[in-house]
C-alpha cells in the first residue's frame, strides 16, 4: 500500500542554490589556494601590498574551502539527502533561504575582512565577533530545519546518514560558539575569552574537530547516502554503520591535544591526545571498509562510471588520511612531522582526496535529478576532471611528503658541538622544488572545477527545475 507525494514534495531550490555555489566558491578557493602556493614558489607575486601577501590571503583560503566550498557542499547534499530519506519537504523554506543567504553573507565578510588583516588568529576560526555571531545565527538556523524536518518525517526510520550529519550539525555550534567566546574592544577587534596554555587547548579541540565533525563526520552523512545510491547496491553492512557513527563521535572529541605536543600543554592531556587519536583508527577504517564493501558485486561499474570513481577514490584518501593522522599524532613520530610540509601534505590528502572528491561526486550524482535532467551533459568531462582531480591530488600530497621529511631531518640534524647542521634558509631552499609540484598539483585540480563548472553550465542551461519537482511526484512514501 502507497500515497503518492504532491509534486512539490520536496524543497530543490535552496539546493540548487547551494549547489551552485559550492562549484563557484570551490573555483575560488582553489584558485586562491594555487595563487599563494605559486607565492612560496615566485615571492614577487605578493605584489609588495599587505592585503595580498601569503599571511593574509592563506586564512582566507582556508575558509573559503573549508566553510565556503565545504559548507555549501554539506547544505546542499544535507538538504537533499534529509528530504529524501524522510519522504517530506523541509520544514520551513523561508529559514532554508535564510540559510542560504546568510551563509553567503558569512563568505563575503570573510572576503572582505580577512585581507584587511582583521583577524582572530585562531586557525579556522579567523573571522572577528560580529561575522562569527552571524555565522552561529545561521548555523543554529540550519539546525533548526534540519531537525525539524527529520521531526515531520513520513517513514518511521531515520537513516543513518541523518544520524552522521546530525552529529556535525550539533558538534560544530558546540565548537563555533566555545571557541568564539571573545571580549570585542571594537567593531574589528576582539579578544579570547580564554588565556594561555587554556586558550591553545580550546582553540585545537576547536580546530581539529572542525577536521573531525566539519569535515569528517559530515562528508560520512554524503558517503552514506551517495555510494549506495550511484552503486545501486545496499550498504555493505547497516549494523557496522551504526557502530561507526557511535565509535566516531565518542572518540574524536578527545583528539585535539596531538596539535599540541612538546608544548605548555599539560603532558597528560597531550598524551591522551595520543592515545585517542590511535584508537580512533578503528572507527575511520570501519566506515571506509563500509563504504568501500557496499561495491561488492559493482566493482565491473567503475569502468564506465567515473562519479562512483569520484566517491570510491574519496574513500581510499580518507581510509589513507585517516591512517597518517593517527601515526602523526605518536609523539616521536610528530617531533619529526609537526611545523613541517608533512602536515601541510596530510591535510590535503584529507581536504583534496576526501572532502572535495566525495563532494565532486555527489554533486555530479545530484544536480541532474534536482535540475529534471537524465544526466549531466558530459560524462566523458566528468572522467577528465576526475583523472586531474586525481593526479593533482597526488602531485600535492606526494611533493609535501618529501619536504616534509627534508625539513623535519635538517631541522634537528646537529653538529658535534652541539650547533645546527643547517640554517632555516637552507631548509626553505631544499624545500624550493616541492613548492613548485605542489603549486602544480594544486593548478591540475584548480582546473579540473573549471571543467566542472562547464559541465554544470551546460546542464542547468539545459535544465528543466519544474521537471525535478515533479519527479518528486513518483516518490512513495516507504519507498525508500
Amino acid at each position: 500500500m502507497s500515497t503518492a507525494i504532491s509534486p512539490t514534495a520536496y524543497n530543490y531550490k535552496v539546493v540548487r542554490q547551494f549547489a551552485i555555489m559550492t562549484v563557484v566558491w570551490g573555483i575560488l578557493g582553489m584558485g586562491l589556494g594555487v595563487f599563494i602556493a605559486s607565492q612560496l614558489v615566485w615571492p614577487e607575486l605578493n605584489f609588495g601590498l599587505p592585503w595580498t601577501t601569503f599571511g593574509r590571503l592563506r586564512p582566507l583560503h582556508t575558509n573559503l574551502v573549508i566553510f565556503a566550498f565545504g559548507g555549501c557542499a554539506l547544505f546542499a547534499t544535507s538538504y537533499y539527502v534529509v528530504q529524501r530519506t524522510c519522504q517530506t519537504r523541509l520544514i520551513s523554506d523561508s529559514l532554508a533561504a535564510f540559510t542560504f543567504w546568510g551563509w553567503q553573507a558569512v563568505i563575503v565578510g570573510a572576503i572582505v575582512t580577512l585581507p584587511l588583516g582583521y583577524t582572530t588568529t585562531k586557525e579556522y576560526a579567523e573571522l572577528e565577533w560580529p561575522l562569527a555571531i552571524l555565522l552561529a545565527i545561521v548555523w543554529v538556523t540550519y539546525g533548526l530545519v534540519f531537525f525539524g524536518t527529520i521531526t515531520k518525517r513520513k517513514t518511521k526510520h531515520i537513516y543513518v546518514g541523518n544520524w552522521f550529519y546530525g552529529a556535525f550539525i550539533v558538534v560544530t555550534a558546540m565548537l563555533h560558539i566555545v571557541n568564539h567566546a571573545s571580549l570585542p574592544v571594537s567593531f574589528f577587534k576582539s579578544y579570547s575569552a580564554y588565556a594561555g596554555a587554556t586558550d591553545a587547548m580550546i582553540q585545537w579541540w576547536y580546530g581539529h574537530n572542525a577536521v573531525g565533525f566539519f569535515l569528517t563526520t559530515g562528508f560520512l552523512g554524503m558517503m552514506y547516502y551517495f555510494v549506495p545510491k550511484q552503486a545501486e547496491r545496499p550498504i555493505y553492512s547497516y549494523r557496522l554503520s551504526i557502530v561507526h557513527f557511535w565509535a566516531l563521535i565518542t572518540l574524536y572529541i578527545w583528539a585535539g591535544p596531538h596539535h599540541l605536543h612538546y608544548t605548555a600543554l599539560p603532558d597528560w592531556a597531550q598524551s591522551l591526545g595520543m592515545a585517542m587519536s590511535i584508537i580512533l583508527l578503528a572507527p575511520s577504517w570501519g566506515g571506509m571498509i563500509n563504504g568501500m564493501m557496499t561495491l561488492s558485486g559493482a566493482w565491473h561499474k567503475l569502468r564506465t562510471d567515473p562519479i562512483l570513481r569520484f566517491l570510491v577514490v574519496s574513500l581510499a584518501f580518507y581510509g589513507m588520511s585517516t591512517f597518517e593522522g593517527p601515526m602523526m599524532a605518536i609523539k616521536t613520530v610528530n617531533s619529526l612531522s609537526h611545523y613541517t610540509d608533512w602536515t601541510i601534505g596530510h591535510v590535503h590528502a584529507g581536504a583534496l582526496g576526501w572532502v572535495a572528491m566525495i563532494s565532486i561526486g555527489a554533486l555530479y550524482h545530484l544536480i541532474p535529478k534536482v535540475f529534471g535532467r537524465q544526466q549531466m551533459h558530459s560524462i566523458g568531462l566528468i572522467n577528465t576532471h576526475f583523472w586531474l582531480a586525481t593526479i593533482g591530488t597526488v602531485l600535492y600530497i606526494a611533493s609535501m611528503w618529501v619536504n616534509g621529511i627534508t625539513q623535519g631531518l635538517m631541522w634537528r640534524a646537529i653538529n658535534d658541538d652541539g650547533t645546527l647542521t643547517y640554517s632555516f634558509v637552507e631548509a626553505l631552499q631544499a624545500s624550493h622544488p616541492g613548492f613548485i609540484v605542489r603549486a602544480l598539483g594544486g593548478a591540475f585540480f584548480a582546473t579540473g572545477m573549471l571543467i566542472m563548472a562547464y559541465n554544470v553550465f551546460r546542464t542547468v542551461r539545459a535544465s528543466n527545475p519544474a521537471e525535478a519537482e515533479a519527479a518528486a511526484q513518483i516518490a512513495v512514501v516507504g519507498a525508500h
